[in-house]
C-alpha cells in the first residue's frame, strides 16, 4: 500500500535522544543550516531541562547535514515575526546553556554563525573542527552582533573583535581559539569516537582534551600587526570612548583604514571597502557596544540585556529589512542602507540607540 507523502510526519526541528551517560541534541534544519526559529528555542530549551532533570553527564549539542552547525537565526522569521518576543527566547535559551549545571559540549562543525555562537559559543566546552568558520555577520544585514556576541569580542585580543565586527569577518578553527570563540580542536573525523566516550561516561573536558589536537594558526591573530596600530589610532585614549560617541569612532575607524591603504597597506585598503559596505548604523552601534561591554567588564547577562535593548531599537530601523531584501531575499547583494555613509550618521540617533 502506497503511502500518502502529504501524511508523513515531517521530521522534528531539533532531534533530543538520550545516548547512554549523556543527552545528544541535534539541530536538524540541514537545508536551512540549521537555521535558529522560535520553535527550536523552544525545543532546545526543552531538551535542556529534561537533561537536568535525569542525571545526564553531559548535553552534547551538534548541527544535522554537512554543511554547518548552524547558519545562525532564521532572520525571515525575525524581520518579520515578533521580534522582541523571538530575541528575548533566545537570549534566555543562551543564558540557560551557558550556566547549565549539565556540562554542554558544543560542536561547532562546519559553518557556525550569529545564533549558532550564541548557543554554543558561550557553552562548558567549546569544540571546533578543520571545518569550522564562525562568524558574527550582523553589520552585513542592518543589525548588531548580539546572542552575547558582544562579550566574546570584547574579550578578543587587543581590538580584533572590533575589526571581526565591522569586517563581518570569519574566522578558522585557529581563530576560533585565539580569539575565545572555542577551547579545542578535535578534526571531524574524531568526533564520533568523541562523543562515544562522553556517552561512556567519559567526563567532558578529559574527552574533549584526549581527542584534541594543537589548533591550526590563527591568521586573524596575525593580522594584529597592521590593525592595532590603525585601531589605537581610530579608538586609542586621545579620544571620546566608542560608547560615547559612535558616529566619530565610526569615522575615524574607516578613515584610519583608508588612509593606511593609500599608504600601502594592501590589508587596510580591503578592510576600508568592506566596511562602507556594511550598514554604517551597525558600524558605529557595534564598536561602542564591544567598548561598553569591555570598558564596564559586564557579564554574559548584562551582555544579553544590552542585547535585547538595543536590538529592539535597531530591528525596526528600515536597514535591517533591506538587509534581508538584499542579502536572502532578492540577493541582489545591493542593500541600500539609511544613511548610504558613515560621514551622515546622525549622533543623536546613535545616542538614542545605545541610551541606557
Amino acid at each position: 500500500m502506497s503511502t500518502d507523502a502529504s501524511q508523513i510526519a515531517p521530521e522534528p526541528l531539533v532531534i533530543a535522544r538520550r545516548e547512554g551517560a549523556i543527552t545528544r541534541v541535534t539541530l536538524n534544519r540541514p537545508r536551512a543550516i540549521n537555521a535558529l526559529n522560535l520553535e527550536m528555542f523552544g525545543l532546545v530549551g526543552d531538551a535542556l531541562e529534561a537533561a537536568q532533570r535525569d542525571g545526564s553527564a553531559a548535553i552534547l549539542l551538534d548541527g544535522a547535514g554537512e554543511r554547518g552547525f548552524c547558519g545562525g537565526g532564521d532572520i525571515k522569521e525575525i524581520s518579520g515575526g515578533d521580534t522582541m518576543r523571538i530575541l528575548a527566547t533566545e537570549y534566555r535559551l543562551d543564558l540557560a546553556l551557558a550556566e547549565s549545571p549539565v556540562p554542554v559540549v558544543g560542536l561547532m562543525d562546519g559553518i557556525t554563525m550569529g545564533g549558532g555562537i550564541g548557543i554554543a559559543g558561550h557553552a562548558r566546552h567549546r569544540v571546533v573542527t578543520q571545518r569550522s568558520r564562525l562568524a558574527m555577520p550582523e553589520a552585513r544585514i542592518g543589525i548588531v552582533p548580539d546572542v552575547g556576541g558582544h562579550l566574546l569580542l570584547a574579550r578578543a585580543p587587543g581590538h580584533l573583535g572590533e575589526l571581526l565586527a565591522v569586517t563581518a569577518g570569519e574566522m578558522g578553527p585557529g581563530d576560533a581559539i585565539a580569539l575565545g570563540f572555542a577551547d579545542r580542536f578535535v578534526p571531524s573525523e574524531r568526533l564520533d569516537a568523541l562523543g562515544e566516550a562522553l556517552a561512556g561516561g567519559e567526563d567532558p573536558a578529559a574527552a574533549c582534551a584526549r581527542f584534541a589536537e594543537a589548533a591550526p594558526r590563527s591568521t586573524v591573530l596575525e593580522a594584529r600587526e597592521w590593525w592595532e596600530p590603525i585601531a589605537e589610532e581610530a579608538l586609542g585614549e586621545a579620544h571620546a570612548p566608542a560608547s560615547e560617541d559612535a558616529a566619530g569612532a565610526a569615522l575615524r575607524v574607516v578613515r584610519a583604514l583608508e588612509a593606511a591603504g593609500e599608504r600601502g597597506g594592501a590589508e587596510a585598503a580591503a578592510a576600508a571597502a568592506t566596511v562602507r559596505a556594511m550598514c554604517p548604523v551597525s558600524v558605529a552601534v557595534t564598536l561602542a557596544q564591544i567598548d561598553r561591554t569591555r570598558r564596564l567588564g559586564l557579564g554574559l547577562p548584562e551582555v544579553l540585556a544590552d542585547d535585547l535593548r538595543v536590538l529592539g531599537r535597531v530591528a525596526p530601523r528600515p536597514d535591517f529589512a533591506e538587509g534581508v531584501r538584499a542579502q536572502v531575499i532578492d540577493k541582489d547583494r545591493s542593500p541600500r542602507w539609511s544613511p548610504a555613509r558613515i560621514e551622515d550618521l546622525d549622533p543623536s540617533e546613535l545616542v538614542e540607540i545605545l541610551a541606557p
